[in-house]
């Protein structure tokens, strides 16, 4: 499966848990992501800096892409499995 299509798969599956669309998913997860971006604890900013981005602040999409990483780093890839990929 291709990251894009991947990418696509989770938020279907989100937004039908929800029942809301995918783009509500998206505003959502931006919304966090700028909430999370804009605290100004060191330490949540030092968290934020370790995420992989082209712009200023990542996107849903660079966001669950270091998030799966880092589960599959941190041996918690069943976990991921469990609530994310079916």
């Amino acid at each position: 499966m291709n990251r894009k299509k991947s990418f696509t798969h989770i938020f279907e599956r989100i937004a039908a848990e929800h029942s809301t669309t995918v783009e509500e998913v998206r505003r959502e997860i931006e919304a966090a992501i700028q909430a999370g971006f804009n605290n100004p604890d060191p330490k949540v900013q030092a968290q934020w800096a370790k995420i992989p981005r082209k712009g200023d602040i990542p996107t849903p999409d660079e966001l669950i892409t270091y998030v799966v990483r880092q589960a599959k780093q941190n041996d918690a890839e069943a976990l991921l499995r469990r609530y994310l990929l079916w």
